[in-house]
């Protein structure tokens, strides 16, 4: 327990009294350090929290002297003031002077009996400092003993339970997506909505860095757990002590160990998968109802898919790069480095991917990572997270019996990324841009003032056309429209609804999905090839 001045006072030993009835809030003050200094000015030589000590030699007795004098001790941060009294001291009493200049500073002002050397006192500090000192790290001690022993029993939920019972302080770890593992109490199973933001902060930094903030009067801390790559996060939410402070790295390196050893353990699934994948793509020519089964059997039920290709060697290999084979390991040593990151970055895209069918292909002039994704997902997210600064190919939608044809595209588009430096994404017509090169200004910009001439007039006309802008170019895509938007799905679908009660247009109507793309186009620059967030443009959907 930390020293307080009321400790002191409650000591027979030292005799020490104060000079005048010191509040209660003042006596809880904690002790860091006992010191001794006659100075007349000594408030720069102190670091805060001490016990100051003096016999007054050179103390002033004309009020405002001693106004100013305690006020230096006081700003200087001190805990107490203490005077020393006794026969050949300057004092035998405490000065009336000094006393109402504590008094009205709020420093508390003790007496130290002839009978008590200063030394006393310096000694009783520093032991009781000491022994809270030795306290906090048997403390510390039998937290980390009690969470390694819960390590050896296996799993998340031992180790965060004894945490918490431990410190008071609450735990929970989530995935590299955000997604919940498992809470050290049920109370904590749902974090604070404001945990999401600083959950996904650390994610998107790796394995680089922590963070924390304050919530509704909550301190919430999150750690990156893994060893190479990034595994999962642990979330804090509570202030814990110096104690549990110190214990903090023993339980992220646990929870580290325990998220590897779940990786390994997961090893067998996603060479399944990665199976699966390979049966999908060897038939030529496969039968529709046979590819769906195939998609089925690991929960991906969209009804069109896209190929989507990714040179594993083109970046960094990932969140946290891998180190490097020696240059006197040989051409094997580095293979196997590249392989081994390829295989790691496979295993992320699988873990964002619903469905999980992912493989890694040898391919020229590295391995390559080939993946089936349904068309909702907003594979350039995916590919930002756990593919950064990697050349990646997005092959078109189609029918599941057709993803080969699709991945193939995407192949093709690698060269096209390596240029561009970014994802690039394969367009199943160009007829559309052609007619935006080549038509007149004037007659296009009516077209598009024509079709959305309505929404203008609109109070919330600009923010309807840039909802419908969003959901056209994420190909109709609900939840990849309100990710950009950053707004629920159900304000996207209500803001859309409005849209085409004002414009008499409907959304699953090919023409008028087509007319609607062509005139945001219009309006979005004309001829650009690219998007409102810089990203290639994509097609008008349903045609």
């Amino acid at each position: 327990m930390p020293l307080h001045l009321s400790d002191l006072l409650a000591r027979p030993d030292l005799g020490l009294s104060a000079s005048y009835d010191v509040p209660p809030r003042l006596l809880a003050r904690t002790i860091e350090a006992a010191t001794v200094s006659d100075l007349p000015a000594p408030g720069k030589w102190l670091q805060g929290g001490e016990l100051l000590m003096t016999i007054g030699l050179l103390l002033p007795e004309e009020p405002a002297a001693c106004r100013a004098y305690v006020r230096d001790v006081a700003e200087g941060g001190a805990a107490c003031l203490a005077l020393g009294l006794g026969q050949g001291l300057p004092y035998q009493e405490a000065p009336e002077p000094l006393v109402t200049a504590a008094e009205e500073a709020g420093l508390p002002l003790l007496t130290v009996p002839d009978e008590v050397p200063f030394i006393a006192v310096t000694k009783a500090v520093f032991d009781a400092r000491a022994e809270e000192q030795r306290a906090l790290l048997q403390r510390a001690f039998a937290t980390q003993r009690r969470l390694t022993a819960a390590a050896t029993g296996g799993g998340l939920r031992p180790m965060l339970a004894e945490w918490t019972a431990a410190t008071g302080v609450g735990a929970a770890v989530f995935d590299p997506l955000g997604r919940l593992l498992s809470a050290g109490e049920p109370a904590h199973r749902t974090p604070l909505a404001q945990a999401q933001d600083l959950i996904e902060r650390v994610a998107a930094r790796g394995l680089r860095g922590s963070a924390s903030s304050t919530a509704a009067g909550q301190q919430l801390e999150v750690q990156p757990l893994g060893a190479r790559r990034l595994r999962g996060l642990l979330l804090l939410t509570g202030r814990p002590d110096d104690a549990a402070r110190s214990v903090v790295p023993g339980l992220v390196s646990l929870l580290s160990l325990e998220l590897e050893r779940r990786h390994l353990r997961d090893e067998p699934e996603r060479r399944r998968r990665s199976a699966l994948l390979s049966e999908l793509l060897a038939d030529e020519d496969p039968a529709a109802e046979r590819a769906r089964d195939i998609l089925r059997s690991v929960g991906l039920t969209a009804e069109r898919v896209r190929g989507v290709v990714v040179a594993a060697g083109g970046g960094t290999g990932g969140r946290t790069a891998s180190a490097a084979p020696d240059a006197g390991a040989g051409a094997d040593a580095g293979a196997g480095a590249a392989d081994g990151a390829a295989q790691e970055m496979a295993a992320d895209l699988a873990l964002a991917m619903p469905g999980g069918l992912v493989r890694v292909v040898d391919g020229a002039p590295g391995a390559v990572i080939e993946a089936v994704v349904g068309e909702d997902l907003d594979i350039r997210d995916v590919l930002a997270r756990f593919a950064p600064r990697c050349p990646a190919g997005i092959g078109p939608a189609t029918a599941p019996e057709a993803v080969r044809v699709s991945l193939r595209q995407a192949t093709g588009l690698l060269a096209v990324s390596r240029s561009s430096g970014e994802p690039a994404e394969a367009r199943q017509s160009q007829a559309s841009r052609l007619l935006l090169d080549l038509g007149d200004r004037r007659t296009l910009h009516g077209y598009a003032d024509t079709v959305l001439g309505p929404l203008d007039l609109a109070d919330n006309g600009e923010e309807l056309i840039a909802t419908l802008t969003a959901w056209l170019e994420t190909g109709g895509a609900w939840d990849a429209t309100s990710r950009r938007l950053g707004v629920h799905r159900h304000t996207v679908r209500n803001r859309l609804d409005k849209a085409m009660d004002l414009t008499g247009r409907r959304l699953d109507d090919p023409d008028d999905r087509f007319d609607l793309w062509l005139a945001t186009r219009i309006r979005r620059g004309g001829a650009s090839a690219t998007g409102a967030d810089g990203r290639p443009a994509a097609p008008p959907p349903g045609r």
